[in-house]
Order: C-alpha cells, then sequence, then structure tokens
C-alpha cells in the first residue's frame, strides 16, 4: 500500500474522539492522504469506505464517497449528506440506509473502524446511494493502489 492515510484528530489504532459517533455530533473526521508515490490521471478517481468489522451481525458501513477528483487529497471534518458534493463526488449508502457519513455506534464493546482510500484508474459508472458491495465490484479491475487508517470506539 503506498497511499497514507491520516487523520488530525486520531491516530492509527487509537481511539475516535466521541465528537464523530453517534454519541457526539455524529459528523466525518478530517481525512488526508498522501499519494505523493503515485500517478493518477485525469480520467482517474478516489473512493473512500468506512467500515466497522465488529459489528454482531457483520460489517458495518459507516460511510460510501466515490469519483472524488485525483487532486483531492484530503476532506473536511463534516462533510455533508448530500448525494452529490461541490466537487463532483458521489457519495452511497450506509449500513442505516442513510447517504453520507454516520459514526460509531457500537452496541457493546470496543469496535475497529477502517478508513480505507482507494486510487483508481477510471471515474467510476454508478449513481449516488449505492452499496459499498456495488462500489468494490465496479472498483474491480482499476485499483491502482490503496492505504487504510484504522481507529477505535467504546461507547460510553
Amino acid at each position: 500500500m503506498v497511499i497514507e492515510i491520516s487523520s488530525p484528530v486520531f491516530s492509527e489504532g487509537e481511539p475516535i474522539p466521541p465528537k464523530y459517533s453517534c454519541e457526539g455530533s455524529n459528523i466525518s473526521p478530517p481525512l488526508d492522504w498522501d499519494m505523493s508515490k503515485l500517478s493518477i490521471s485525469d480520467n482517474g478517481s478516489i473512493a473512500l469506505i468506512c467500515d466497522d468489522p465488529d459489528a454482531p451481525r457483520g460489517t458495518w458501513i459507516h460511510w460510501v464517497i466515490f469519483n472524488l477528483p485525483p487532486e483531492i487529497s484530503s476532506l473536511p471534518e463534516m462533510v455533508m449528506p448530500r448525494e452529490e458534493l461541490e466537487n463532483g463526488a458521489l457519495q452511497g449508502s450506509n449500513s442505516w440506509g442513510n447517504i453520507g457519513y454516520s459514526g460509531p455506534c457500537p452496541p457493546s464493546g470496543t469496535h475497529r473502524y477502517y478508513f480505507k482510500v482507494y486510487a483508481l484508474d477510471v471515474k467510476l459508472n454508478l449513481p449516488s446511494g449505492v452499496t459499498k458491495k456495488e462500489v468494490l465490484k465496479a472498483m474491480e479491475g482499476h485499483i491502482l493502489d490503496e492505504g487504510q487508517l484504522m481507529g477505535t470506539y467504546t461507547r460510553r
């Protein structure tokens, strides 16, 4: 993995602040990624998926966003839950059936949350509101590289 992803509000393996959870403002955390070792053409794009593999009923999807322009190297705090963002990126459905980000909300124990960034050689020909499964299927054969940041959360 060449893509290095980080956040100014939590580090790899560290707790995600409550502000970004169902117990706080439930807004998306700021994220940064470095793809300086990678070349993406103007026809390419970036996708981001956040999920929780520790959910009792299987992996729980917290965020699906795709077709971010290749020159984008960060997302600000509080990406609005819109189908299409100003930069042309589209957001998919999370496991709650909502568009955009919904933060950690584990029923019990400490869960892991993976923010995965994918560099793609194409823009995905998908509408907003699609699922993680549909995005992963469309990305097959088009992933140039990827990176991930894992944070944890324990409900108070």
